[in-house]
């Protein structure tokens, strides 16, 4: 589909197309994001027998999820948390700025609580367990359009019981950079940081998550949800 510009160079929004027999409700535009092919064509196929659903746009990237939004204008993008390429949270951030009319819901088969907290900060608006219904999905996605925030319970609970995230932002970005196993001199150059900076938020991250060294700490980290 082709973005539509005015005279001007103004992108213009593709008019909501309604479907025949739905009267005067207009047809929910939605952007899905999952690597794994069968569940995206799954939930494609699930969503659209929705009378008041249509999926514009399917990406198996993090990174293709902007410029897909940009094309078909969705009024919801649901974004795995786990995408290669850009992480769906990442995702979540960007759209929020790209495309501010478009509702973020993310799905993720593992309910950390730190990710929930890191979905909301990034601007979404659902936050879902994958193994649910379709029809709590659906049901999702016309609820995140009048405003509501749509969260799993246990979930939530869950997160209200954990507490924020003990990891500075930096620690972040080092633990992420760490990750592949890139060394103090490697990182620091990734992240223009002095080496002794990085040694010391390593090490600092290591003592809050409780673990013996920096691999480990991601991994803690990863498995809280906070990274």
């Amino acid at each position: 589909m082709c973005a539509l510009r005015t005279p001007a160079g103004r992108r213009l929004r593709p008019a909501r197309r309604q479907r025949p027999g739905t009267g005067a409700h207009p047809v929910i535009r939605v952007l899905l994001a999952e690597d794994q092919g069968m569940m995206r064509g799954a939930l494609a196929l699930l969503l659209g027998l929705e009378a008041d659903i249509e999926v514009v746009a399917q990406v198996a990237k993090g990174d293709e999820i902007v410029d897909a939004a940009l094309v078909s204008r969705p009024d919801v993008a649901l974004l795995d948390i786990e995408l290669p390429g850009l992480s769906g949270l990442d995702a979540a951030a960007l759209l929020r700025d790209e495309v501010p009319d478009c509702r973020v819901v993310t799905l993720t088969t593992s309910g950390r609580p730190g990710r929930l907290r890191r979905a909301m900060e990034a601007g979404a608006v659902g936050f879902l367990v994958k193994d649910g219904p379709v029809e709590e999905l659906a049901a999702t996605i016309r609820r995140v359009l009048t405003g509501e925030t749509v969260i799993d319970p246990a979930l939530a609970a869950a997160a209200l019981s954990s507490g924020p995230s003990p990891l500075t932002a930096r620690e972040c970005d080092v633990l992420n950079a760490a990750a592949a196993g890139a060394t103090v001199a490697d990182i620091a150059g990734k992240l223009r940081l002095p080496e002794s900076t990085v040694r010391n938020d390593l090490s600092s991250a290591i003592g809050k998550t409780g673990t013996r060294n920096g691999m480990e700490a991601v991994r803690a980290a990863r498995l809280q949800g906070w990274l």
